[in-house]
């Protein structure tokens, strides 16, 4: 072996890549000049691409593994080149390796409310946040399309674009899903997979891929908030007596559990007034209800075809009296199926005793 083959081999190019920074998501081999030595080692480890750009066009990709740079291996190159088979001189071209893995727990929110339509409380304005997941789906379009020419790129370069398709789209399911607010918690894993599968098409275009996607939270104005804690504190309430004494139960319990002189006196005198409340209420804690107010029956007389009325009890008995309503009158109220004879319903037959029957004919 001559000594430049021995040099040759003591020299020969190793081009890799080891990140410890957890966001760069780009970066460029520097080499002065760019100039590769052919047969050089590529060594593109899992979660890393590497892609090569010859005098400004995006030449060859290569996925993880172990490469020697020769013609064999790198097609696109060497048809840019117009290399020969014999060809070993050093060739000038930039790589870039590209980092594949997840990059996890991003963050997006809403700058600024959505106005939604909610079928319970009309129109609501509706802010949310959550996180997502990144990677790099197409390393060539995520080079050609966002990174260009930086020798570095961080993942907090295009977070803050994502976020802004997220948002937007965010809104339009919400918007469009129809369901009402206080439901949303329960609906955030579905609404998730609709904004993924919205946002997917675009996110395709820079090369990119969301593997997770999670709304941690969707809230209304803090207004709103208090309004519904006040209608919900009103629920919980119920029944004020019951909540009384439920309330007076817990201040004797803490009350006893104070202990001293001080403590059982406090506890004693909310028993006495425990026990009064319930005694006023009666036997099962509870005040009796009211009685149901009384509703008057109203009823429509049948007189030389028409229909009268409606008249009430004490209109039908001044009626007995000047003699224009007799116990064969047809009369009818709700609930009847059809007219009936006064004299017939003992609500209005007891009208006909106060007078005596008229004498019969003749007599």
């Amino acid at each position: 072996m001559g000594i430049l083959d021995f040099l040759t081999g003591e020299f020969i190019d190793v081009i890799h890549w080891l990140d410890d920074s957890r966001d760069t998501m780009v970066w460029r081999f520097e080499r002065e000049g760019h100039a590769i030595k052919y047969g050089a080692k590529l060594t593109v480890r899992e979660g890393q691409a590497a892609v090569f750009v010859h005098e400004g066009q995006l030449a060859d990709v290569f996925g993880p593994g172990l490469y020697l740079l020769e013609t064999n291996n790198m097609p696109v190159l060497t048809t840019l080149q117009h290399w020969d088979h014999g060809f070993r001189s050093p060739f000038k071209s930039e790589i870039y390796f590209i980092n594949t893995t997840r990059f996890n727990d991003l963050k997006w929110g809403t700058r600024n409310p959505i106005i939604c339509r909610d079928p319970e409380f009309g129109p609501v304005r509706l802010r949310a946040f959550g996180s997502y997941a990144m990677r790099i789906a197409d390393p060539a379009v995520f080079l050609r399309e966002i990174v260009g020419t930086d020798g570095e790129f961080t993942a907090d370069e295009i977070s803050f674009q994502i976020r802004n398709v997220i948002v937007q789209e965010l809104g339009r399911v919400l918007a469009g899903s129809g369901i009402p607010v206080l439901d949303m918690a329960a609906n955030t894993a579905d609404l998730g997979k609709l904004v993924t599968t919205a946002i997917a098409p675009k996110i395709a275009e820079y090369g990119l891929a969301l593997p997770e996607f999670y709304i941690e939270n969707i809230s209304l104005p803090e207004e709103v908030e208090k309004a519904l804690d006040k209608r919900t504190s009103a629920g919980l309430a119920g029944d004020l007596s019951k909540y009384t004494q439920f309330a007076a139960a817990e201040a004797l319990g803490n009350a006893q559990d104070a202990g001293g002189a001080m403590g059982a006196a406090v506890g004693a005198g909310m028993g006495m007034a425990m026990g009064v409340q319930m005694t006023a209420q009666g036997p099962w804690g509870a005040a009796p209800p009211p009685p149901p107010p009384l509703v008057e029956t109203v009823w429509h007389i049948a007189e030389a075809g028409a229909t009268k009325g409606p008249y009430g009890r004490g209109h039908l008995g001044r009626m007995v009296a000047e003699g224009t309503f007799a116990r064969t009158t047809l009369v009818w109220s709700p609930g009847y199926a059809g007219w009936v004879a006064a004299d017939s319903v003992p609500e209005l037959a007891q009208l006909f005793t106060i007078l005596p029957p008229p004498p019969p004919p003749g007599i």
